[in-house]
């Protein structure tokens, strides 16, 4: 950062001077001479107690409202603020910013915004600093609205730069809000984020940043600014922070919130310090660093205070139940999946940490699960009909659903965790960070709980306090997706493909095209490019189209077909070059391209069907379309069940019975997003000028390359084959259409024809045959219970008769000779347990040795030393001091060795 990038002449003719902080070091701009810079934690939020005659209290509705009003009053087209969950972005599961929404096809210079200059207040979700809610009394929030105010400059576009952008936050803060010019300081930062950086400026009044104005100059290439395609104006302000400086609340927490804080202290049984006792905490402690509640209660001391120490952590969480359920409700209701990956992880993250708070607050498990819908059902009261917040209450259903299915899994992960933890912990001499991390990211245990369970075996842990916000970075809203490959062609061939020009698309003009004709282009060993081509590639998880090239007399079959970028390249079956400029014919198998048509339009079928049968929060999680079948992978919270899978292919069939017609559209981005909103982008973003849109009118829309039939009746007919939970939060259904059902049906039936010949039943109804089948089987298992019995209490009898006598201890040794391990895990469990003998099981792949604990115990005995025994011969196990099991390639020719050793142990003992 050098001082010329901050050279500007707004502010000189304003009057204002350039100080050095005196405390922190860095440079900021004021009207009037000052020390030190009004940033924490250089100062204290000395706005708290500071008069301001002419700044009226806003609410938070107002404080959005004036921000977009003086704006729009200034030539800024207004853009609706979108989801919290970035569809449109590959690079990022959350919307962080304002400027995410343009990132990186506006600001690259990829696509036109959709007004230059525009506003737009952006609900944000970041989860970084999430263990700081709370502590920081509002400065740190895990969503907040920001107000961008953005300008794209181009080299043949000026719009407006470093000094109209200081001149709209000058007149903005002294004319809108009210804000004397002599209390707003201008602070010189940097800023990067989402592959861009630049020069910033933070907007300070009296303690509080109220804003950051951004000016993007460069993006990030390898580690080194490179100078941007388009300079753009980034600027956030705070509105949550804007509405708190002007109503001077203790925290933000009271100006955001407001009704609901009293709402949720009764719901608790919370009580904050009083009022203006609060005040003058928060105001002390302002520019402190408080990492944890421990660092608090020093600060606190410090301050003559320390007697509100247990109601002020206890009104910490207080303050973190609010905002994280809001968070969730913001996260749950744009259509978030809880899971194991992606963005589902960081809202299970949030969902468990407002689990924990909430036992943190006194609240039993017993009643939890009533406690967190009852919370989320104030907050989507409380928000009902407040900008898009609204969408809380409309889709409440699906956000208490997940609330309570997410919580009965976290008490029944936290009741199971005790002991999975106590087993971690025998194994590890001493827990680290990295092991906390593991236990919570596979298991799901939050940290609080193996710390406490470390104190009864003499370890004691630290758990950091930033431990959340280091899980959800290493999990986080700005993460890189994994994405598949589009394709694998080789690296030369694509660099080769990437030099032409693209290729007319005849598949997407006229799907029904079997026969045409093409100029080749170029050629390299066996890949060829055409000037147009009918041949679909591989994209979209749609197969590529088969056929061939006729050159003369010629039939060159088509083995592969690629898209790179907008150009289409054919992979011949033969190594062969075709000149430039050869006229030739192109012709597609059309049994294989029908059958890939009407199994990717009965995906947009099957997919709009499963949303209105599961709810708005299904999306596409990956797809695939065959000639023999397609599959949808969508995100929902649980199993389906029969009737769900029944309901969605009810639904799709009438669609194809509905006889609609498809269609298809090329639209410039902003233009299809606010047509048919960002549903479009089932397949993932799209970076792209102009989006390729089919839709099934009343259906679905979709951002789509693929082929599709002109009207829903070509499908024939949907039927679901199979639907299974593949990962947490992803279900996966495969189903086929068309001239697929007779085929599958014909199948099915020879596949019961022949279970019925099994059976002996041919040509008799399979259900009449399985009921009948399954009455005998349980005649037999009856029977074989009686048996078992009968056999038991013989082979028990044999077996304390043959038993040996080692050192006073009754040792028995059992053979398998059944395929029946039922049978011979109960009889050890009696022998060791009930008869306390010594049992030695010997099977035909591993030994285990079982004896009671107390006996063990007693003779100190641990059976795990027979397993240091036999390594040396291969055996491999473990267990418990009191029950082991040896995998051993022979089990039968070392009895007499594990005979001898235990003969050793116990005389010794």
């Amino acid at each position: 950062m050098v001082e010329e990038e901050f050279m500007n002449e707004f502010l000189k003719k304003t009057g204002y001077q350039v100080y050095k902080c005196k405390k922190c070091g860095e440079r900021f701009w004021s009207l009037v001479p000052r020390d030190t810079c009004p940033d924490r934690p250089c100062s204290k939020y000395d706005f708290l107690y500071n008069e301001y005659k002419g700044v009226p209290p806003l609410t938070f509705d107002e404080a959005r409202r004036k921000f977009i009003e003086f704006f729009t009053s200034h030539g800024h087209g207004y853009v609706d603020p979108y989801p919290v969950l970035a569809r449109w972005r590959n690079d990022l599961y959350l919307t962080i910013a304002s400027i995410i929404v343009f990132q990186p096809a506006v600001t690259e210079g990829i696509v036109d915004p959709p007004y230059n200059p525009l506003v737009i207040v952006q609900p944000s979700v970041r989860l970084e600093d999430i263990d700081n809610v709370g502590l920081t009394f509002g400065r740190h929030l895990t969503s907040f609205e920001m107000g961008g105010h953005h300008a794209f400059n181009k080299k043949d576009q000026y719009v407006y730069w470093v000094n109209e952008t200081l001149q709209y936050a000058f007149d903005f803060f002294t004319k809108i809000i009210g804000i004397e010019p002599e209390n707003i300081v201008f602070k010189e930062s940097w800023w990067e984020g989402g592959g861009n950086a630049g020069p910033a400026y933070e907007v300070l009044v009296d303690g509080l940043e109220l804003a950051t104005l951004v000016f993007m100059k460069y993006k990030i290439v390898n580690g080194k600014k490179v100078r941007n395609p388009v300079l753009v104006v980034d600027t956030g302000y705070g509105i949550e922070r804007i509405a708190w400086f002007t109503q001077r609340t203790p925290t933000a927490f009271h100006t955001i919130f407001s009704s609901l804080l009293e709402t949720y202290k009764n719901i608790l049984g919370i009580d904050e310090p009083p009022y203006d006792v609060l005040k003058k905490i928060v105001y002390l402690l302002s520019d402190k660093e408080i990492e944890d509640v421990y660092m608090l209660n020093k600060y606190l001391e410090e301050i003559d205070y320390s007697e509100y120490y247990k109601s002020l952590v206890d009104t910490i969480n207080l303050y973190t139940a609010l905002d994280h359920v809001k968070t969730l409700s913001l996260m749950l209701s744009d259509g978030i999946v809880s899971s194991n990956t992606g963005e589902g992880y960081l809202a299970r993250l949030v969902i468990r940490r407002l689990l924990r708070t909430l036992i943190r607050l006194g609240i039993k498990v017993s009643t939890l699960e009533d406690i967190v819908l009852e919370l989320i059902d104030k907050q989507a009261k409380y928000w009902k009909g407040r900008y898009v917040y609204d969408k809380f209450h409309r889709r409440l259903d699906y956000i208490l659903d997940v609330m309570s299915y997410e919580t009965r899994k976290y008490i029944d992960i936290v009741t199971r965790g005790i002991r999975e933890v106590d087993r971690f912990i025998k194994k590890k001499k001493k827990i680290t960070f990295d092991d906390l991390i593991q236990i919570y990211d596979s298991k799901g245990i939050p940290p609080e709980i193996v710390v406490e369970r470390a104190k009864h075996y003499g370890q004691e842990i630290r758990v950091p306090s930033n431990f959340y916000s280091l899980i959800a970075a290493r999990h986080g809203g700005s993460q890189a997706l994994i994405k598949e490959k589009e394709h694998e062609l080789p690296d030369e061939i694509v660099e080769w493909a990437s030099k032409h020009d693209p290729t007319k698309k005849l598949f997407h003009e006229n799907p029904y095209l079997r026969r045409a004709s093409a100029k080749v282009l170029d050629s390299l060993n066996e890949y060829v490019i055409f000037d147009q081509t009918i041949f679909y590639p591989r994209a979209g998880g749609q197969d590529h189209d088969k056929g061939y090239v006729i050159l003369g007399n010629e039939h060159i079959p088509v083995k592969h077909v690629y898209k790179v970028g907008e150009v289409i390249v054919h992979q011949l079956a033969t190594k062969r070059r075709l000149v430039p400029g050869t006229q030739v014919e192109l012709v597609i198998d059309w049994y294989n391209r029908y059958r890939l048509m009407r199994h990717h339009t009965a995906t947009h079928i099957v997919l709009g069907a499963a949303r209105k049968v599961l709810g708005e929060h299904v999306w596409q999680a990956g797809a695939e379309k065959t000639v023999e079948k397609a599959r949808l992978d969508i995100t929902h919270y649980k199993s389906l069940s029969d009737e769900e899978i029944r309901k969605i292919e009810e639904l799709a069939n009438k669609v194809i019975d509905e006889r609609i017609d498809l269609k298809f559209y090329f639209l410039p981005k902003f233009e299809a997003e606010k047509r048919f909103g960002l549903r479009i982008y089932q397949g993932g973003a799209v970076y792209s000028p102009i989006l390729r849109i089919v839709e099934i009118p009343g259906w679905d829309a979709e951002a789509c390359f693929g082929t599709h039939v002109y009207n829903t009746s070509e499908i024939g007919g949907i039927k679901i084959i199979k639907a299974e939970k593949i990962q947490d939060g992803v279900i996966r259904l495969e189903y086929i259409a068309s001239t697929r059902l007779p085929e599958y049906i014909s199948d099915l039936q020879k596949e019961v024809d022949k279970a019925l010949k099994f059976l002996g039943a041919k040509g008799l109804p399979i259900s009449i045959v399985a009921k009948k089948v399954s009455e005998e089987l349980d005649k037999y298992k009856t029977l074989l219970i009686q048996y078992r019995r009968l056999f038991k209490e013989i082979l028990l009898k044999h077996l304390l008769e043959e038993a040996l006598e080692i050192c006073g201890l009754k040792t028995v040794v059992i053979e398998k000779q059944l395929e029946d391990e039922q049978l011979y895990k109960s009889i050890i469990e009696d022998l060791s347990l009930k008869k306390r003998v010594l049992t030695i099981y010997v099977s035909d792949k591993f030994v285990e040795i079982a004896i009671h604990p107390d006996e063990a115990n007693n003779r100190k005995l641990d059976l795990r030393k027979l397993v240091e025994i036999l390594q040396n011969m291969g055996g491999r196990g473990g267990g418990k001091p009191d029950h082991i099991y040896i995998k051993i390639k022979e089990p039968k020719q070392i009895v007499k060795l594990i005979v001898e050793a235990i003969t050793n142990l116990l005389c010794k003992a």
